[in-house]
């Protein structure tokens, strides 16, 4: 059965995709299997190749590609960036895993028995499943495919239905390297799809919300196979007193309304030390209200509109509940329907209290709620106040006064003199805290290595004991 495609910027129905029945899945599953070994068979160097082969063709394919993505999404220079991350991804993966994972492999270590030593090979699972969100489609529909290729798995993908427009002429892509083509597929489909997808494949890797997050967990669970699940965030920044106000306001606005604050590394609430709150605030806003949609032309402005209209419903939801309970709007507030898009002007809001959602949940839009604090116990209080731990920030007069408030922080990756910095820095591991993930990073080394088993091989050089040193009499004796 077809399902429809809601365009964000018209809020039509301009498209459909067909999502594939169980079968259908399963065969296709089979037929990824039936070419991994071959696929994990060749050297990383020669699968390096390849890799360098697709991110040509991506090249290739870049315009329609961008083209895509801005009607999926509703914003065209983020999506040309993201096309581009792709390719410098696939490239970067191509360099870094050969030696990596020649590393991870050795031969000849000794144990503490002189006669036996070991080695240790890296087994690839089979099958990888990659479930991906709408926020930022592409790149993260192959953020975790790129080094489970690396590593040697075969790669079945299911991309969010609310933005799959992509799909298509990235297979056409694809395609155009055979060996890839074999061992790399992309699914049409929605939450039935990839709940199916799971009990097919060897390992899952998902990105998205909490709530779907817990499930994926528990069917992967029920499969016995291991997850990587990257969740939401709640994520704070805290602007210390020998912060430069105004140059805190500027980072604070860009990390937090960037892609209409649909990622999960934006900031989404920020504490200000009560010394320089009223400048920081005056410029906030000042600067907020200078931020320009992007319409009616998708090619001009500064943010664009709610890729999913629930979005748009929840953020607003959010806002008045804020309201209600007391919360200031300083600009912004109301969802706006242009064209048949929604959107939202960059939202600060004040005298926000704990007990208010745009405070707990996840809010995935340009809200920016802003807390006054006294003491930086108080703003790490704060922070780590809440059930998520994805990322923060920590803006100071100093490098050295801002790590010594970040390291108390409870998140996995956390920005000094800067905001959502773990949206471009892959090479360093960081852990989810809370509910925010599970499983190893996918940044660093361990974002190819969690795509094998360890296998170890222990030699014997010398003679194999026999049962008679283990007899009792033997024991007893050497007691």
């Amino acid at each position: 059965m077809s399902l429809s495609v809601i365009n964000p910027r018209t809020g039509e129905a301009d498209y459909t995709i067909e999502p594939l029945a169980g079968s259908d899945i399963a065969a296709l599953a089979r037929r990824l299997r039936e070419a991994q070994p071959s696929w994990s068979a060749l050297e990383p160097y020669d699968r390096a190749k390849h890799l360098h082969g697709l991110a040509d063709a991506i090249g290739r394919h870049r315009q329609v590609l961008i083209d895509a993505l801005t009607a999926d999404t509703g914003r065209a220079g983020l999506s040309a960036i993201e096309v581009d991350t792709t390719i410098r991804t696939l490239l970067r993966w191509a360099q870094t895993a050969p030696e990596l994972i020649r590393r991870q492999q050795s031969s000849g270590n000794p144990t503490a028995i002189p006669s036996i030593t070991t080695s240790t090979r890296l087994a690839p699972y089979g099958l990888v499943g990659v479930i991906s969100p709408w926020n930022f489609p592409l790149i993260l529909a192959l953020i975790d495919a790129i080094p489970a290729l690396a590593a040697g798995c075969a790669v079945l993908i299911k991309p969010s239905e609310v933005t799959p427009r992509f799909i298509r002429p990235l297979m056409r892509a694809i395609a155009e390297i055979p060996a890839v083509a074999g061992v790399l597929s992309i699914v049409e489909g929605d939450g039935r799809t990839g709940a199916a997808m799971i009990e097919l494949v060897d390992f899952v890797a998902f990105t998205g919300s909490v709530a779907t997050g817990r499930k994926v967990a528990e069917n992967a669970a029920r499969a016995f196979i291991p997850a990587s699940l990257e969740l939401g965030g709640k994520d704070p920044m805290l602007v210390l007193a020998s912060a430069d106000p105004l140059k805190a306001a500027d980072t604070a606005l860009r990390a937090s309304v960037l892609n209409t604050g649909q990622a999960c590394q934006s900031i989404e609430r920020v504490y200000v030390a009560r010394d320089i709150a009223e400048p920081f605030l005056a410029a906030l806003v000042e600067k907020a209200q200078r931020v320009r949609l992007n319409y009616p032309d998708v090619r001009a402005g500064d943010i664009g509109p709610f890729i999913l209209q629930k979005q748009a419903q929840i953020v607003q939801a959010q806002l008045d509940d804020a309201i209600a309970k007391g919360a200031r709007v300083l600009t912004g507030g109301r969802v706006e329907v242009l064209g048949g898009g929604h959107y939202l002007r960059p939202t600060v809001i004040v005298d926000v209290t704990p007990d208010m959602a745009v405070m707990t949940e996840e809010t995935f839009g340009p809200v920016i709620p802003v807390t006054v604090f006294d003491t930086a116990d108080q703003a790490v209080a704060h922070a780590n106040a809440g059930l998520y731990g994805l990322s923060a920030a920590v803006l100071a007069g100093s490098i050295e006064e801002a790590e010594a408030v970040a390291a108390r922080v409870c998140a996995g990756g956390v920005s000094i003199n800067d905001g959502s910095l773990t949206g471009l820095v892959w090479e360093t591991e960081k852990s989810s805290f809370g509910v925010s993930g599970l499983g190893p990073s996918r940044m660093g080394e361990s974002g190819l290595l969690r795509f094998f088993r360890k296998q170890v091989l222990i030699r014997q050089s010398g003679a194999p004991l026999p049962l008679s040193a283990y007899s009792e009499d033997v024991v007893t004796a050497e007691k």
